[in-house]
C-alpha cells in the first residue's frame, strides 16, 4: 500500500476516495479508527492507501483534479 494522502478532513478525504473509485482506482482510509478513538480531536490524521501498483495514477488522477 502507498499513501497518496494525510488529512484531518474527513470530507476532503471522502472527496480524494471518490475521485479515485471514479478513475476505477481502490483505495482505503487508514487510521480512522484510532482517530475516532482519541475523539477525532485530529491529534492523528487520517491516511488514504491505493496499492502500489496503482500509485502513479492515482497521484497523476489527484494532481489533475488540484488535490496533489
Amino acid at each position: 500500500m502507498r499513501i497518496v494522502a494525510v488529512s484531518n478532513d474527513l470530507v476532503r478525504l471522502s472527496f480524494l476516495g471518490a475521485l479515485l473509485r471514479d478513475a476505477g482506482i481502490g483505495c482505503v482510509l487508514l487510521d480512522g479508527h484510532v482517530s475516532a478513538v482519541e475523539g477525532s480531536i485530529g491529534a492523528i490524521p487520517r491516511r488514504l492507501a491505493v496499492a502500489k501498483a496503482d500509485e502513479a495514477r492515482a497521484l497523476r488522477v489527484l494532481a489533475e483534479a488540484g488535490e496533489a
